[in-house]
């Protein structure tokens, strides 16, 4: 039986995703699977729930408010990918010793698409001894109308991901100035199911991670251009040789997971900013959320 996989969304920095379709890692783990695209990652939770999915990927913050909302939700995380935050801030000049008090005064637009890059970002200002709500930004822009503001010089800074950022780094047309990944571990995307699925068909869901496992290893030492062109049908748009630099800024920040297995302190970094934000009401256990058995077998018992 296939297990029906829900794309949250397209983005770049989900790439060993794709990767373990692309490379046949699922099949050779004996398990196959369907990837089905969301139109949106509020959407794809709810077909996870409703039982139109079997396994979403997203971020655990969507499971967070979830049993934060409704204590006892069966939803729960059990394999890592995406280990720290993709995104950047990239300014119209170079400032290589950029504070996070810069941003006061200064034209800046954050994320509007999804909400985990300025719940994690506005903790890093309070680290900062920054008050968010001192920080003016643009918040209804979307990160593409944002790249175009900043070459136009109507805005001064701007938060996106990759290849926004790679393509105004390319051009000369922005620097980045702070890349959110060097906070150190921040839960930002794994495989979600309900606790049922994962308890009826944990032998599929094992072999899952163990696919996701054998990907993660080879995405880190495979050169970023071989990466690049296998996956380029993901994104048509984009160059191969830019692809291939996204791909290379992601792995030195450490992105990507070694393994499969989600760990306390991403989890606990992302709760504190949404404890911090008020997106949560009340703390949210890890136990509850978060299941990595499975992960675990996997790593002890895979030769890779």
């Amino acid at each position: 039986m296939k297990i029906r996989l829900s794309e949250n969304f397209r983005a770049l920095f989900y790439s060993p995703f794709y990767a373990t379709q692309a490379t046949g890692a699922f099949a050779a783990a004996g398990v196959e699977v369907e990837m089905i695209p969301s139109p949106s990652p509020g959407a794809a939770v709810a077909v996870l729930r409703a039982g139109g999915v079997d396994v979403m990927w997203g971020g655990p913050l969507r499971v967070m408010l979830l049993h934060d909302q409704e204590p006892g939700c069966d939803l729960v995380c059990f394999c890592d990918v995406v280990a720290r935050d993709p995104f950047f801030i990239v300014g119209a000049k170079p400032r290589p010793d950029f504070k996070f008090a810069d941003l006061s005064g200064l034209r800046f637009a954050t994320v509007s698409e999804v909400p985990t890059p300025w719940i994690c970002l506005q903790n890093d200002l309070r680290h900062a001894g920054v008050d968010p709500s001192k920080v003016d930004h643009i918040d209804n822009q979307t990160m593409a109308e944002n790249e175009a503001a900043l070459r136009a010089g109507t805005l001064d800074a701007i938060q996106v991901f990759q290849p926004y950022a790679e393509r105004l780094i390319a051009s000369g047309a922005g620097h980045v100035w702070n890349a959110a990944a060097t906070r150190g571990l921040t839960a930002y995307t794994t495989l979600v199911t309900r606790r049922d699925v994962l308890v009826d068909r944990a032998d599929e869901l094992q072999r899952m991670a163990r696919a996701i496992h054998r990907t993660l290893q080879w995405f880190a030492k495979t050169p970023a251009l071989e990466i690049a062109a296998l996956l380029k049908d993901y994104f048509p748009d984009l160059p191969t040789p830019l692809y291939a630099a996204c791909i290379d800024r992601y792995r030195t920040l450490g992105l990507w997971g070694p393994d499969p297995i989600i760990r306390r302190e991403g989890y606990d970094r992302l709760h504190a900013a949404m404890r911090a934000s008020g997106a949560l009401s009340r703390d949210v256990a890890f136990e509850a959320c978060v299941d990595t058995a499975l992960a675990e077998k996997v790593v002890r018992s895979t030769k890779v």
